[in-house]
């Protein structure tokens, strides 16, 4: 998709942009499939029955929950990172 050997300046820095665009929409679609999952998983685990506001209880629960996986999430990417770091080196 980087093949842009055949455009004029103009069209390449189009092309350039347009791909700067899809990824950002990418990243964009990716941080609300997260945020999906994240409501879904502690959805399910802190409300026992919906009500018209949240409880103490509950409300902690959920911040905790998403807290958790923020945190597991940034770990794995984390170590992730470490791991191809070394396999370039």
């Amino acid at each position: 998709m980087d093949n842009f050997d055949n455009l004029s300046a103009s069209e390449k820095a189009e092309a350039t942009e347009l791909q700067r665009m899809i990824a950002i929409e990418q990243q964009k679609a990716q941080f609300q499939a997260q945020v999906h999952s994240f409501t879904d998983v502690c959805w399910d685990k802190c409300v026992d029955t919906p009500g018209s506001k949240l409880d103490y209880r509950t409300e902690t629960c959920l911040v905790s929950c998403v807290e958790r996986f923020i945190d597991t999430t940034l770990t794995i990417t984390n170590r992730f990172t470490q791991m191809v770091q070394k396999g370039a080196h």
